[in-house]
């Protein structure tokens, strides 16, 4: 957990210093170039894979899932993008399948529409209802119908942590992911976003009593911005606070960019905690 000197209380921060202490893309030189490397990697996944590419869970143009299909009778991982919840998409993640499909784990890869044109409301919705269609869509894939595993980094982090009630998901894997909203609607982010009190309090985890009784498994990397590490630090301890199975970590060495190589080595150790979480759920 984060000592006292490394918490900074966002809310005595001014409002150019809270901006930065939320600002991945300033926190990480070279981060865009990265994130362009990922995009460019992730084209060759998906060139590998695309018999199940675009499966469309709804009406909008993001209602899209890829499905990248490790085995027969596989599990899946559903994970879910970052940005913010106002940039990227699906498409520049494929690649981090590579570490789980080592391991026989299928990874299926959710869009969803983005800020301003979605509300945080309407984008958790969209999330479960990716999910009910992909539960729905398992065995005319071949894959294991039993729970999905979900994960996320980000934006997709915090997507995770709301969506872990849906039935059809068994457990999730939250990677540098964003907890208590407070901060970000006090922030440049909100410009898009558009969060209200109630919206910013109903969507953040933290604020919730109790929380779903399924194993939860959230880490950050210890180079990431205090701000951050402190919202996986405070999230823990709330679960840990209503008796809600989780562990934590943080990633030694590890910045918001690079905590992704943890999931995209299959010796990684995001993809050591998402193996124990199938082991854990299996049956």
């Amino acid at each position: 957990m984060l000592t006292p000197s490394d918490t900074p209380d966002w809310r005595k921060m001014s409002q150019e210093a809270r901006d930065l202490g939320l600002n991945n893309g300033v926190a990480v030189a070279g981060s865009a170039e990265m994130v362009a490397g990922w995009e460019q990697r992730s084209a060759e996944m998906r060139r590998w894979h695309p018999s199940h590419l675009d499966l469309r869970y709804g009406s909008r143009e993001r209602n899209r899932i890829d499905f990248l299909k490790a085995a027969e009778k596989a599990p899946t991982l559903l994970f879910i993008h970052g940005g913010y919840w106002q940039n990227r998409a699906k498409e520049v993640f494929a690649l981090f399948a590579e570490g789980p499909m080592a391991h026989g784990i299928n990874v299926a890869l959710i869009g969803y529409t983005l800020a301003p044109d979605a509300t945080l409301d309407q984008i958790v919705g969209e999330i479960h209802q990716g999910i009910d269609y992909l539960a729905g869509k398992l065995p005319a894939l071949g894959a294991d119908a039993r729970g999905i595993v979900v994960s996320g980094w980000s934006a997709g982090g915090h997507l995770t942590s709301m969506v872990l009630s849906n039935p059809n998901v068994s457990a999730g894997m939250a990677i540098s992911g964003v907890y208590d909203l407070e901060p970000i609607r006090h922030s440049y982010l909100n410009v898009k976003l558009g969060l209200d009190e109630a919206m910013s309090r109903r969507n953040s985890p933290v604020m919730q009593t109790g929380g779903a009784m399924k194993p939860l498994s959230l880490v950050v990397g210890d180079a990431e911005l205090p701000l951050l590490r402190q919202q996986t630090s405070d999230f823990a301890g709330h679960r840990v606070k209503y008796g809600l199975p989780v562990t934590y970590e943080e990633i030694p060495g590890a910045n918001h960019f690079t905590i992704m190589n943890e999931m995209l080595s299959p010796k990684g150790r995001v993809t050591t905690l998402i193996r124990q979480l199938f082991e854990r759920t299996a049956g």
